[in-house]
């Protein structure tokens, strides 16, 4: 099976890159995240990466925190060669990162040094980037900050979203982890030091972020239905309640003359005034209904054109 291996990582973002590193190597252990609550019923629900595990007959480790001592000491017997991460939600400090005599290897949703942070995807996509990609790097103290072993690029759609891209990035980072481990391990790759003069950095993504400013030119709208596509979800507010926007795109066609966020009439189909242009609406769902087509939408609620959404 080759070298130990302990694999660390927590959502379903994650699952392609273990179950291809188990495949080549043998796993010791899988670290991930304690079992929460789940947000309805409040019983408590394991992580996509611990089912994974499990179905795949590894021993899984969830340690409430990687700073308590038998936590780390609980890692440094398992005595792995190299640690393997994709999006494990807690910072690795000096002691953990010292235990493998290959290093921690990490799978990381941007094209390093841009997009570091939390929200990676979200950030590529509310930038407006024509393509993006996986990075794999040798972690270090900071916030992605350690040398690059390989990166791989793909191209960004129109119809791509945070949601979307996080199954193609999880594939190929899955892909490029397990192509780069023989090449680092046996020494046959350099790591090559990141340009911090290059580096642009994300935060986690709040509900606050998500709700929509129609003063903003549709594109920029467009983006951020995108980014924030599927969570929390891009939202508004119609006669008080809660209206998230799906999916959408900028009318290329027409230029706003309303008043920002004023639901309009297109030649094809409706759309809602923006600071600039005007966004026609393919997909929306109201607090407590089901997500449907902004026509079927509009047809149960005449009252829909001609209202004002915000806040």
């Amino acid at each position: 099976m080759g070298e130990r291996v302990i694999f660390m990582g927590t959502p379903p973002f994650a699952v392609p890159a273990l179950e291809a590193v188990a495949e080549r190597y043998e796993v010791v252990g899988v670290v991930t995240q304690p079992d929460r609550p789940a947000r309805r019923g409040r019983k408590l629900s394991s992580s996509a990466v611990k089912k994974a595990a499990l179905r795949l007959g590894l021993r899984v480790l969830q340690p409430e925190s990687l700073r308590r001592t038998e936590a780390v000491a609980q890692l440094r017997d398992l005595k792995p060669q190299v640690m393997a991460v994709a999006a494990f939600g807690q910072i690795l400090r000096p002691e953990v990162l010292s235990i493998p005599p290959s290093g921690v290897i990490n799978v990381h949703p941007s094209l390093l040094p841009k997009y570091r942070g939390a929200s990676p995807i979200a950030g590529t996509l509310l930038a407006g980037e024509e393509e993006t990609g996986v990075t794999i790097m040798l972690m270090d103290e900071g916030m992605d900050t350690g040398p690059i072993l390989a990166q791989r690029t793909v191209e960004i759609d129109a119809e791509d979203t945070t949601g979307s891209l996080e199954e193609t990035l999880a594939t190929l980072g899955a892909e490029l982890l397990v192509d780069t481990l023989p090449g680092w391990l046996d020494g046959a790759i350099e790591a090559q030091a990141q340009d911090n003069s290059k580096a642009t950095y994300t935060r986690p993504v709040s509900k606050k972020d998500a709700v929509i400013d129609w003063e903003l030119p549709a594109p920029d709208i467009w983006y951020r239905i995108r980014a924030f596509n599927p969570r929390p979800g891009a939202r508004t507010y119609w006669k008080g309640n809660l209206l998230k926007i799906l999916r959408a795109r900028p009318e290329r066609k027409r230029k706003g003359t309303e008043k920002p966020g004023e639901v309009v009439v297109l030649p094809s189909g409706v759309g809602v005034e923006a600071g600039q242009g005007v966004l026609l609406l393919e997909e929306v769902q109201l607090a407590g209904k089901r997500a449907m087509g902004a026509e079927e939408f509009v047809r149960g609620q005449r009252e829909f054109v001609g209202s004002v959404l915000g806040a």
